[in-house]
């Protein structure tokens, strides 16, 4: 390294120290100084001292850093049990704060600058989110922290032990293709689940519907529905939630066949946005003549967490199920065998059906067989919702729905048609 490098790696380690120490020393504002563990200067210093020493070693051995990084150790360590003598509930961020503030001093000059200082801008960034976190973490459940492990079960564990290969008739059933669908839908419901949980009732019935789309679109029309019940005066709201959510579900399946086969996007990709755009627009006509109305601040207890273990055990047996009823009903009839899975897949879930012909599709099935199907269950999963608003949520939430699905079907289909298969 030139003098010229070595001062830049030198500021951005003292940069890195002083970023630390602004955070640190707003957070102790209000003690007095001789009780502030750390401040601006003893962050500067300390992130300037890690950097030095990163130079000192480069030019003579690597023991110089690790003996520099032991002894600060020790200090900080002495000086917290001093403190923990005088008060029983002291915390350790800011002694790890001064040992990571050394450490990227020490990697700004010995390695990657750039990457020294993104890590530095996070952990200012996680230090000053200290009140908003410990919120988010009081609020979480016991069993949301178990789904969230959960996901790391399926994801981490056990996706990876999976052989990758077919087995069954046609080789239709890939233990790790199934598997990694499994993860991809229960991320994707996880997420959408803990929007809501995070962002309550005060977000309103139309981000439930937003995020409710991405955790189950039938699930959060049947939460919607019960809540007409309850509060009658809310159905345009409902009806609008009801709506966003099933036209993320098309947005959705242009996300899952995206991952699982680009090629069906092309013949997918108007149509679904189509509908996606026919849906929201209706539900902005929803919405906006009954917008001043107050909005009902019950929790939504329709929504259960997506991430049982038992859930994604349902998730792939269905989804195996109906690779197999594909393969079948197409090896006996044909196409019409394909659009007949579609149809009943439809009935329960629309995920299942779309990985399964995104699977097929290029092998041994046409593209626009494969979208058509695809529509299929779309169009009679988006039936199925509608018939729910009218059972549960009454004729004046089934009306206003009914009227705006029936719309976005039909758009659907002229789309597909024009553009998808004729195109």
């Amino acid at each position: 390294m030139d003098d010229l490098e070595i001062f830049q790696r030198l500021g951005i380690a003292l940069a890195i120290g002083l970023l630390f120490g602004l955070e640190r020393g707003r957070h102790q504002r209000d003690k007095s100084e001789g009780d502030r563990i750390a401040g601006v200067r003893t962050f500067a210093i300390a992130g300037l001292l890690g950097g030095v020493n990163g130079w000192v070693a480069s030019l003579t051995a690597a023991v110089v850093l690790a003996g520099a990084f032991l002894g600060l150790s020790v200090l900080l360590g002495v000086s917290y049990w001093l403190r923990l003598k005088k008060d029983d509930d002291v915390g350790l961020t800011t002694e790890i704060a001064l040992l990571l503030a050394f450490s990227l001093g020490a990697a700004s000059v010995l390695g990657n600058m750039p990457a020294a200082a993104a890590v530095a801008v996070i952990t200012a960034f996680l230090l000053s989110m200290k009140k908003r976190l410990h919120r988010w973490v009081a609020r979480i459940k016991r069993l949301e922290l178990e789904a969230f492990l959960k996901l790391g079960l399926l994801s981490i564990v056990i996706l990876p032990i999976l052989p990758d290969q077919g087995y069954g008739p046609g080789a239709a059933l890939n233990p790790y293709q199934i598997w990694w669908a499994v993860v991809l839908v229960a991320g994707l419901s996880f997420f959408g689940y803990a929007a809501i949980r995070l962002g309550g009732a005060r977000l309103g019935l139309l981000m439930t519907g937003l995020f409710g789309g991405l955790a189950s679109s039938t699930s959060t029309t049947l939460a919607l529905a019960r809540l007409v019940r309850v509060e009658t005066d809310l159905v345009s709201h409902a009806a609008a939630g009801v709506v966003i959510a099933g036209s993320v579900t098309f947005l959705r399946i242009l996300m899952l066949v995206a991952v699982f086969h680009s090629s069906l996007v092309v013949p997918l990709a108007i149509p679904m946005s189509v509908m996606a755009g026919f849906g929201l627009a209706g539900a902005g006509f929803l919405w906006f003549p009954a917008r001043g109305v107050e909005e009902g601040q019950e929790r939504l207890e329709g929504l259960e967490n997506p991430l049982e273990l038992s859930a994604a055990l349902a998730f792939g047996a269905l989804l195996a199920a109906v690779l197999l009823a594909v393969h079948t009903l197409r090896t006996w009839m044909g196409s019409s065998g394909v659009y007949a899975a579609a149809a009943l897949s439809g009935v329960t879930d629309v995920d299942a059906l779309t990985i399964s012909m995104a699977k097929l599709v290029g092998d041994d099935m046409a593209t626009t067989n494969g979208a058509t199907a695809i529509f299929i269950a779309a169009a009679v999963n988006t039936v199925v919702k509608a018939g729910i608003s009218f059972a549960v949520g009454g004729s004046a939430l089934g009306l206003r729905v009914g009227l705006v699905y029936a719309s976005v079907i039909t758009a659907g289909a002229v789309s597909l048609w024009l553009f998808g298969l004729g195109g």
